[in-house]
């Protein structure tokens, strides 16, 4: 289970290597995603809060990138924030993703990409709840719900 530290470590000095990699062209992104994914995936973008499709989803499954199809997460790991997005305590494996410093917008937080195609997904901070402490907090626009094991990848 990852924490804090493993974040801020991660974070500093690289995440595990991907079981594999996608890299597309930026035409070839645009041409497969809609404006508001390749906003946020793409140009590091942020859907307005209470707006996006899991913000307020229950059903079972695991969360891929919309990307790559990369499982991140798991639905057993979301939670009720009262953020306005999507939230989880952990990603699905630790090579799912990588922790990136962020010091955009003049303050510095934790950027959290798909390490498989560097797809923006969110951020992370230290107020979730036990046992992590984690809040993955994740833009709906990067993730699809995937209920049936075929549909990922």
């Amino acid at each position: 289970m990852q924490t804090w530290n493993d974040v801020i470590r991660l974070a500093n000095h690289g995440s595990p290597a991907p079981d594999k990699r996608v890299e597309k062209t930026d035409a070839e992104w645009r041409a497969q995603l809609t404006p508001e994914q390749y906003h946020v995936t793409r140009q590091h973008g942020t859907e307005r809060a209470f707006t996006g499709e899991y913000c307020e989803a229950h059903e079972a499954g695991l969360y891929a990138c919309v990307c790559c199809g990369t499982p991140l997460y798991d639905s057993r790991t979301k939670f009720e924030s009262g953020t306005g997005w999507p939230s989880f305590t952990q990603p699905v494996q630790e090579n799912a993703i990588r922790y990136k410093k962020d010091t955009s917008y003049g303050m510095t937080r934790v950027e959290v990409l798909c390490n498989v195609c560097d797809a923006h997904q969110g951020h992370v901070f230290p107020d979730g709840p036990p046992p992590s402490g984690l809040r993955l907090c994740i833009n709906s626009a990067a993730i699809k719900l995937v209920t049936e094991p075929a549909q990922v990848g």
